[in-house]
C-alpha cells in the first residue's frame, strides 16, 4: 500500500581501484551478457508490483534502470503513467545508482588468486554514504566516476523510461552515496550488474531497490559478504548514525551508516536474500 504523505581495508582499497591498471584483461563469464538480465517490460511490471506495498518515503512514482557489469544501461523505466509522473532528475540518477551498486560489488571471483573476501562482498549505494564523509574510508568515491553528461541526457526526451530509452546500450557512470542501488546477483552467485531505484525518499528508493530485485530473482547473496551485520540482507542499509553535538555529519558506529528518512519504515523486515 503506498503512503502518499573485518572489512576495512579491503574497502580502503576500494577508493584506489579506479585508478589501478593491469596489463591482463578479465575475461567475464558468460552470465554477464545482457541476456541475463530481465527485460525493460519485466523490470516495469516488478516495480509497479512494489510500488502497492509500504515502502515508507512518500509513495512517489518512481524511475529504475538496469546495468550490466560492464556498468552499460540495459533497461529504463518509469512507474506511472509518463515521464513526467516522476521526478524528472530521477532518471540519470537511477542510472548513476545502479552503474554504483555493479561497479563496488563483487563475487567469489574477487578471490580467484587467493585474496578478497571468498564469497565476495555486496555493497548497496546507502551503505556508501558514511564511508563517503570526511574522514570516512572511502571519502573522495563520489568525485571518481562522474556521470557522461552526454551520453546521460542526450534526447528525445520523447523516449525516455520507454524500451528505446537513449541511455540504452550507453555507459553514464556516475556514483551515488545514498539509498537505491544494488548489485544483482544471479542462482550461481556471480554479480551480473546493478538495479538502481530513484523518485521517493533515499530509504524509500532502497527498500524499492530491494524489494524489485526479489521479484526478478536476482537476489543470489546469501554468503555473500557485506557490511549490513545481517548475513540474511547483506547489503542492507545500515541506520547508525549517531548525531553530531557540534552540528554537520553524525558519526557511523561502523563506518557505513545512512541517515534516516521522512517516514522511514520497514528496513529492517525486507525479505531475506537467497
Amino acid at each position: 500500500m503506498r503512503v502518499r504523505a573485518s572489512l576495512p581495508a579491503m574497502l580502503c582499497v576500494l577508493a584506489l581501484a579506479a585508478c589501478g591498471d593491469s596489463s591482463t584483461e578479465p575475461t567475464l563469464s558468460p552470465s554477464t551478457k545482457p541476456d541475463f538480465l530481465p527485460s525493460h517490460d519485466a523490470l516495469r511490471a516488478a516495480l509497479q508490483d512494489v510500488l502497492e506495498e509500504q515502502n515508507g518515503g512518500l509513495g512517489f512514482e518512481m524511475w529504475a534502470s538496469f546495468v550490466d557489469r560492464d556498468g552499460v544501461v540495459q533497461a529504463v523505466v518509469f512507474s506511472g503513467t509518463n515521464r513526467a509522473d516522476q521526478w524528472p532528475g530521477s532518471r540519470v540518477i537511477s542510472a548513476q545508482k545502479a552503474n554504483t551498486a555493479t561497479a563496488f560489488s563483487l563475487d567469489s571471483g574477487s578471490s580467484s588468486n587467493g585474496s578478497g573476501q571468498p564469497a565476495g562482498l555486496a555493497l548497496s549505494t546507502a551503505n556508501l554514504y558514511s564511508a563517503v564523509q570526511p574522514g570516512g574510508s572511502l571519502y573522495g568515491l563520489q568525485h571518481s566516476n562522474p556521470v557522461d553528461t552526454a551520453e546521460a541526457y542526450d534526447g528525445p526526451a520523447s523516449r525516455f523510461g520507454l524500451s528505446n530509452d537513449p541511455m540504452v546500450g550507453r555507459a553514464v557512470g556516475g556514483v551515488n552515496v545514498f539509498g537505491g542501488g544494488l548489485a544483482l546477483y544471479d542462482s550461481d552467485r556471480k554479480v551480473v550488474g546493478g538495479l538502481g531505484a530513484s523518485g521517493d525518499t533515499s530509504c524509500a528508493d532502497h527498500n524499492i531497490a530491494w524489494r524489485t530485485r526479489q521479484l526478478l530473482h536476482l537476489d543470489f547473496l546469501l554468503g555473500v559478504g557485506g557490511v549490513s551485520g545481517d548475513p540474511a540482507r547483506p547489503d542492507n542499509i545500515v541506520f547508525d548514525i549517531i548525531p553530531n553535538p557540534n552540528g554537520g555529519t553524525g558519526n557511523s558506529a561502523g563506518g557505513f551508516g545512512h541517515p534516516t528518512c521522512l517516514n522511514t519504515s520497514g528496513s529492517n523486515t525486507l525479505p531475506p536474500v537467497q
